[in-house]
């Protein structure tokens, strides 16, 4: 075989290697931002078992500075008075590292308080693993972005 036939095989074969693994990195964004829309669905909603499957049975929340474990986090969503009204995800970054994704974004969220409306945009960062088959969140923080 010739040196010219030789690069030729190897440059179609480096680049249906990459176009595959753009096409998986695209795959998994896609899917991790419908979960952290099913999340928030399921947090208005106060849809514990949605979030049950969502999260890592080991999550960590990081909640105005406090670690707050999986359990704890469901039953805040139980226990909740159904104040928050609407949640609105907006653009966010996916960015995979093989079986890691991390997930940087903002949302809004509009909420009743001593009967007036309250409208609070936050930003976060989330960790989700792909394990048993599914992306899973394992890690999350959320603050409140300054006015």
């Amino acid at each position: 075989m010739r040196t010219t036939d030789l690069l030729l095989i190897l440059v179609c074969a480096t680049s249906l290697s990459v176009s595959a693994q753009e096409r998986t990195e695209g795959d998994a964004a896609t899917a991790i931002r419908a979960l952290e829309r099913e999340w928030t669905v399921g947090q208005s909603r106060k849809d514990n078992r949605v979030l049950d499957m969502i999260f890592d049975n080991a999550l960590v929340y990081v909640e105005y500075g406090r670690l707050v474990t999986k359990g704890e986090y469901l039953s805040r969503i139980r226990a909740e008075s159904p104040s928050l009204q609407q949640v609105v995800m907006e653009p966010m970054t996916v960015r995979t590292f093989g079986r890691t994704a991390i997930v940087v974004g903002t949302y809004r969220e509009k909420s009743m308080k001593n009967g007036k409306p309250v409208l609070r945009r936050w930003r976060f960062i989330d960790t989700w693993v792909y394990k048993r088959g599914g992306w899973v969140l394992v890690a999350a923080a959320a603050a409140p972005v300054a006015r």
